[in-house]
């Protein structure tokens, strides 16, 4: 008999995608583990006006909702009602609005802190082991187990599972570990993100502008603040981070116009290289992959962390019906069935994100005219506004029981 518990899951990851799979099994009779390499959300800071902010799309909202964590999200939460896309210097623009599918929002933006928080609070009254901070070191087949070598307090143990859950991150140890291919298409661009304020007030309504340089998005914050995305080109990145605050500022306001009035403050700012990168395999023996450890995607229409979340919707269902049905959660069929529920969303997302990231950054004129056209076009026609509305909503994505607001044991 081995010396540690045999876990029916581990979780080698715990930051918000993992920590939500782990919220949407917390109810279940399943042995649950979490490993995670750093402290377990032990921020302790008050909200800070540079918090890392998180755009949940409608459907994100609907998945929370029906995992009872909606209630404790909501007050640190601001609604987009509409979004206004526009073309730098062109005639194109379309306006989406939260009315037209009769929702009482598009999204909602929050800041990472809080999600966070408000999962450790879910989770903090469950059953499941959370082993931080700990590193994964090692994986091996032992007969119906998986054996997880893992490092905390400075000494190595072993720990058995029948499934293993891969929500490390683009970055993913376990699957570089695996040996499972990552392609990647680097952008040349770099996301600079950061907090401003604005003279006027923005109204809920969230801007993506297509410049020169990539895509400009604001997401409305609390009083007249907005979250900020701006993309350069990868070799302006050093120019663009070094400005002074009211030179950067300027050449904000340059890029986006004056539609809010002045900007007036920046906080923080950072920057990440842009690039999709999508994996060859989901699962291997005992082992499926999640999250940006599966999929990382540009900024351009904020699906990132939405596609990892209707990711976790849908594992946990088919770890549900197996559970239900007396089976293996750690088996083929199970991972099997996960992949062919799933990989249709991840597919389609990426591609289009894709697909829009290389309409929008060419400057090629009769592309130029055909996109601004098309902008238009979606405007003026209601059918084709209402089907790109609920993309943007995440609505139209695989109807799991979590997004439809059911709970995971209805059949």
């Amino acid at each position: 008999m081995p010396d540690k518990p045999i876990y029916d899951i581990i979780i080698v990851g715990g930051g918000l995608v993992g920590a939500s799979l782990a919220a949407a099994l917390r109810a279940t009779p399943l042995k649950i583990a979490i490993i995670e390499a750093a402290p377990w959300f032990t921020d302790k800071r008050p909200p800070s006006y540079d918090d890392r902010i998180i755009a949940l799309n409608y459907a994100s909202h609907r998945i929370f909702s029906s995992l009872g964590l909606w209630k404790k999200i909501a007050p640190a939460a601001t609604p987009i009602k509409q979004i206004h896309i526009s073309d730098q210097g062109h005639f194109g623009f379309t306006h989406l609005d939260s009315k037209d599918l009769k929702i009482p929002a598009l999204g909602y933006v929050v800041s990472a802190r809080h999600l966070g928080e408000s999962l450790k609070e879910i989770l903090a009254g469950s059953a499941i082991d959370i082993i931080a901070p700990a590193k994964f070191l090692d994986i091996n087949q032992c007969d119906d187990l998986l054996n997880i070598e893992i490092s905390s307090d400075k000494q190595s143990q072993t720990l058995q599972t029948r499934l293993l859950v891969a929500a490390d991150g683009g970055n993913s140890k376990v699957r570089q570990h695996l040996g499972i291919k990552n392609h990647s298409i680097d952008y040349g661009q770099t996301a600079i993100i950061g907090n401003v304020t604005l003279e006027y007030p923005h109204k809920n309504v969230a801007y993506e502008r297509f410049t020169r340089s990539g895509p400009l998005a604001l997401l409305p914050l609390q009083n007249n603040n907005c979250a900020l995305v701006w993309t350069v080109a990868s070799d302006k990145t050093e120019e663009v981070m070094a400005l002074d605050e009211q030179t950067f500022l300027s050449s904000l306001q340059q890029q986006f116009g004056w539609r809010l009035g002045q900007f007036m403050q920046i906080g923080q700012r950072h920057s990440y290289p842009l690039q999709l990168s999508r994996i060859e395999e989901h699962t291997r023996q005992r082992v499926v992959i999640i999250g940006n450890a599966a999929h990382t995607l540009h900024p351009i229409a904020g699906q990132g962390f939405n596609l990892g979340l209707r990711d976790v919707a849908s594992l946990s269902e088919v770890i549900i019906d197996s559970l239900k049905a007396g089976e293996d959660v750690g088996s083929d069929m199970t991972l099997q069935s996960y992949v062919a529920r799933q990989k249709p969303d991840q597919e389609q997302i990426t591609n289009i994100t894709n697909m829009l990231v290389q309409v929008f950054s060419n400057s090629f004129p009769p592309l130029v005219i055909a996109r601004n056209f098309g902008l238009l076009v979606t405007d003026a026609l209601p059918p084709l506004k209402k089907f790109l509305e609920r993309k943007m909503a995440g609505l139209s994505a695989n109807s799991s029981r979590l997004l439809c607001r059911l709970p995971l044991s209805e059949p």
